[in-house]
């Protein structure tokens, strides 16, 4: 909350500040005072304490300091907008050729007695159970939305939970796997979606209010994929 506070109070003291900025002597960063950070606070019915406005009156004057850096700059009409952005270094070449992803081999695995133990087993080694047949897709995904249900309460790691879904997709990958139709590691393990990702039927909220009701009617590709390899979506 603090962190909002701080970015509201930014943006109308650099306004304020853009004002009087004509005057070189108002831009110095010692010319900030609490006095203004209490008339932003006005302007947007915020109350701080003396200890928020002390320690945030550093951090505005910083970018006070930053804003006049930036006025200080006058590019030419003719150098055009950053519209590209490039990590590389300078001179780096990427590597050329293609490239693989070769998994390490599989552990001699055995069931637990205690299923809650493969909560913090390796994907490789949950694969290795799922493909055994010791342990069955539709056994790990039950333990996960379990764990999903208790836990969110405190963790709140879940936005929509693909229950129904989830079920359906363990239950086709261990009928698959027992015809002898494996697809790979991924078959029959359950994993959890960013809510970035559409899923045909469920809600794809973006993590923002405006869309928390939204349902996109398609699955984005990284679904598509997963599903392909026979894992189960389980939120």
């Amino acid at each position: 909350m603090i962190v909002q506070k701080l970015i509201i109070v930014i943006i109308i003291l650099f306004f304020c500040v853009n004002a009087f900025a004509q005057d070189e002597k108002e831009t110095e960063t010692d010319s900030l005072k609490v006095e203004y950070i209490q008339a932003a606070e006005k302007l947007f019915g915020l109350e701080f304490t003396p200890q928020e406005h002390d320690s945030m009156l550093k951090d505005l004057q910083d970018n006070l300091k930053d804003y006049g850096k930036l006025r200080a700059l006058n590019p030419d009409n003719s150098i055009p907008p950053a519209i590209q952005f490039n990590p590389l270094p300078v001179g780096y070449q990427l590597p050329l050729g293609g490239s693989s992803f070769e998994m390490s081999p599989a552990k001699k695995v055995k069931r637990p007695e205690n299923l809650e133990e493969l909560a913090f087993w390796s994907v490789r080694d949950l694969a290795e159970l799922v493909r055994t047949r010791q342990v069955s897709s539709l056994e790990l995904t039950r333990l996960f939305l379990l764990r999903l249900k208790k836990y969110d309460p405190q963790l709140h790691c879940v936005i929509t939970l693909t229950e129904e879904l989830a079920l359906k997709e363990a239950r086709q990958a261990d009928a698959e796997i027992a015809a002898g139709n494996y697809r790979g590691p991924l078959h029959g393990i359950p994993y959890g979606a960013k809510d970035l990702l559409a899923t045909k039927g469920y809600k794809t909220t973006w993590g923002a209010m405006p869309y928390k009701d939204q349902v996109i009617d398609e699955d984005a590709s990284v679904i598509k994929k997963l599903r392909a390899a026979g894992a189960v979506l389980v939120a």
